[in-house]
């Protein structure tokens, strides 16, 4: 009897992983803005995996410091706006740090995930975005991504600099939880030390930093490392203001980039994986 019940369980369990994978989008290629349009896909791209890197879409500030398109004036919903900022190489190239680095079943490539689309969100457990000075989302899409957090999802926003782009961002943060505080995650806050210890955390530039082209950025000279945590203690939401961890995974291939900076980019987001993945 006890046999027939695990059998059972095991099938009825079958069919529920089976049925969630039925109804979850597929993957996409999207326009983007720094013309990684010709990267192959890995023969693997669609294998089935434990994790797979999230990358959120959104639509563009008007008054971004990157509202800028390519081709034209284009629908942030196919891409070339400022959410495919660094895009997918930086997608790709941490996934395989990840792998290498973890034991976690990490799928090769990305998957970019529309706000609007509020049956496919809760498929992905982690979700990252960058240029967030840039970002400008409707009340439904804070919406959507409040209930995203609230019930367990993770956010990593990275590479907005100094007061201006921090106000642009806020336009769309406080609409999402006007009720909680960002604060600084302290030093002793697990999410620095599941994998690595990163007690020693410095600014991360951009490699536009590192060819001295500021882009008038040069006022977000001290990196902050925030969050914003729900009623347990949970770190909902990650940012690094201030620093470019995004570019840290683009160019971890590129000699001209210091390794420095790739090495603490990527051991940060390996512990925000891990840390997503078991609080």
């Amino acid at each position: 009897m006890n046999l027939r019940k695990n059998l059972w369980r095991l099938g009825a369990g079958l069919i529920c992983v089976s049925a969630l994978f039925a109804f979850t989008k597929p993957f996409r290629v999207y326009i983007s803005m720094e013309g990684y349009d010709n990267i192959p896909i890995p023969a693997d791209a669609e294998e089935r995996t434990e994790f797979v890197f999230g990358r959120l879409m959104y639509p563009q500030h008007p008054y971004a410091r990157f509202a800028r398109y390519r081709w034209g004036r284009l629908d942030w919903r196919e891409g070339g706006t400022s959410w495919t900022q660094d895009y997918p190489r930086a997608d790709r190239h941490f996934n395989q740090a990840l792998r290498r680095l973890t034991r976690v079943h990490v799928r090769s490539v990305e998957q970019p995930v529309n706000p609007d689309d509020v049956d496919d969100i809760y498929d992905w457990a982690w979700l990252c975005a960058g240029e967030m000075g840039d970002w400008k989302l409707t009340s439904s899409q804070a919406k959507t991504l409040r209930e995203y957090l609230l019930r367990g999802g993770f956010l990593m926003l990275d590479d907005f600099w100094g007061p201006e782009e921090w106000d642009r961002f806020m336009e769309s943060m406080q609409v999402v939880f006007p009720d909680r505080t960002i604060v600084e995650i302290e030093n002793g806050d697990p999410i620095f030390h599941l994998v690595y210890d990163l007690d020693d955390r410095y600014r991360i530039p951009g490699m536009w930093g590192i060819r001295g082209q500021q882009r008038g950025r040069s006022e977000g000279a001290v990196a902050h490392w925030r969050g914003i945590y729900d009623d347990k203690g949970r770190v909902m939401v990650a940012m690094s203001f201030n620093s470019d961890v995004g570019d840290s995974w683009e160019w971890a291939d590129e000699p001209e980039y210091p390794e420095k900076y790739s090495a603490l980019g990527i051991r940060l987001g390996v512990n925000y994986v891990v840390y997503a993945m078991t609080h």
